[in-house]
């Protein structure tokens, strides 16, 4: 059975709970002010296509494409991102909400996350070289085995990235941000 194709629709104002999406194939789609609270999305694809001011909470991404698909002002907590079709995986975040999500193992290189709330996200051997992480919360975010090498956190807060479980080379951070990589030495810094 072939996927129904979308291509170049605005959905605005839709309650994906009340009317839920048709599966199918999204190709330089807008989704504005939409709620897609715990939908599922499983083998959807999605390319070329812009999410703004959603409600994308909960939602089931097992074998989810997401292909140059941005998200802005989107409320999307508790997304499983490593369970999306790998392929062609390019994503772009910015002033969203991503608190408890994963992105375990994951190849996000050159990933935007801009002005958004990643709280206890997780990063664990996820390879982020080059990405920016333009004025990011990451608190209780986990970095474990994570390539950062050339990544740029320099304007991000409340991470703790131990530099000998992570590639950190080139990576850009700043003061007071770099007290996050000595949290491991349990020291005092005044």
């Amino acid at each position: 059975m072939r996927k129904k194709l979308f291509v170049q629709k605005e959905f605005s104002n839709i309650n994906f709970n009340i009317s839920p999406i048709i599966k199918g194939e999204y190709e330089s789609c807008v989704f504005v002010n939409c709620n897609f609270q715990n939908a599922d999305f499983n083998e959807f694809e999605f390319v070329d296509c812009d999410f703004v001011a959603c409600n994308l909470t909960m939602i089931n991404l097992s074998d989810t494409a997401f292909r140059n698909t941005s998200f802005k002002d989107c409320k999307m907590i508790g997304l499983r991102f490593d369970l999306c079709n790998k392929f062609g995986l390019l994503l772009s975040f910015e002033s969203c909400i991503l608190n408890l999500s994963s992105f375990y193992k994951l190849k996000l290189k050159n990933t935007s996350f801009i002005n958004s709330k990643l709280n206890e996200v997780d990063f664990s051997y996820c390879d982020l070289n080059s990405s920016i992480f333009t004025n990011c919360d990451l608190t209780r975010a986990a970095f474990d085995n994570t390539n950062l090498e050339k990544a740029d956190l320099s304007t991000s807060f409340n991470y703790s990235i131990n530099p000998e479980a992570n590639r950190i080379n080139k990576a850009k951070f700043s003061f007071p941000g770099i007290v996050g990589l000595l949290d491991k030495y349990d020291i005092e810094i005044c």
